[in-house]
């Protein structure tokens, strides 16, 4: 498979992560009174994108990044998605959060943190599960 075919592959996966990952954990923190309702809609600065769509395009960049060096690790694809959203919630607690001028890391409040690292690692183990389910089949394969 070509690198583009693959990055784009490696879009796909990460914004579907989000749809269904990301935001089903969202959903079931929601349930237990630890979150907002999923898929918000706020609109989000400088050009007033939904938040969800913003999760969406992030996690896209992210997964396409993950499938240009997932060729080269030899680790089942979970656990490389699960690392994926370690550094994912890393990059956010650490460099995102004081640039858009909120505390680091959560304000190191322990519940929000454990809250948005499953959140990001369950995002992370969804980019390694559908991303092979995205790569077309060998016409061997299907026969």
């Amino acid at each position: 498979m070509d690198i583009s075919t693959r990055a784009m592959f490696g879009f796909i996966a990460g914004a579907l992560s989000v749809l269904v990952f990301h935001q089903g954990v969202w959903w079931l923190f929601h349930l237990g009174g630890l979150m907002p309702p999923p898929y918000p809609m706020n609109p989000v600065p400088p050009w007033s994108v939904p938040l969800t769509i913003d999760f969406c395009f992030w996690g896209g960049l992210y997964g396409l990044v993950y499938a240009l060096v997932v060729p080269r690790l030899a680790m089942p694809l979970w656990l490389s998605g699960l690392i994926l959203g370690l550094i994912a919630t890393l990059v956010l607690w650490f460099i995102v959060a004081p640039i858009k001028g909120r505390p680091i890391a959560s304000g190191w409040n322990p519940r929000v943190m454990l809250v948005i690292l499953v959140i990001h690692v369950a995002w992370g183990i969804g980019v390694g599960l559908i991303l092979p389910l995205l790569k077309p089949r060998s016409a061997a394969q299907r026969a």
